[in-house]
């Protein structure tokens, strides 16, 4: 498996880190059902301000570490993953409602985390 450069440390050396900053798979654990979450959001919670993309980075290669409900992160405009069609499936089984056939409301899904 061929890992970016960006998420290859992060990913393979979270002995290194705080609990805290060690697993974003933790907090996407906590995402309830019914309720997504950003990319952003997830970092921020993982005290990675400004590395969305790590967590997406990470989030790409979630099925190695485990079974987890990665389906429920989405981008800052509420967009699904483009071409994960199950993706949507996942989240309408949840009882979240799409507002178009790529991206749900944030103002009425968005999991209000604590940090």
């Amino acid at each position: 498996m061929q890992v970016h450069s960006l998420c290859s440390n992060f990913i393979y050396a979270p002995q290194k880190r705080l609990p805290r900053l060690r697993n974003p798979f933790r907090r996407i654990r906590e995402i309830p059902i019914g309720k997504v979450a950003t990319y952003g959001q997830i970092a921020r919670l993982i005290g990675r301000d400004k590395n969305a993309r790590l967590v997406g980075c990470v989030l790409r290669h979630a099925a190695d570490y485990g079974d987890y409900p990665c389906h429920r992160v989405v981008n800052t405009a509420g967009r699904l993953v483009p071409g994960w069609a199950a993706q949507a499936d996942l989240l309408r089984d949840e009882g979240v409602e799409l507002k178009d056939e790529t991206h749900i409301c944030l103002k009425r899904y968005q999991w209000i985390a604590s940090f």
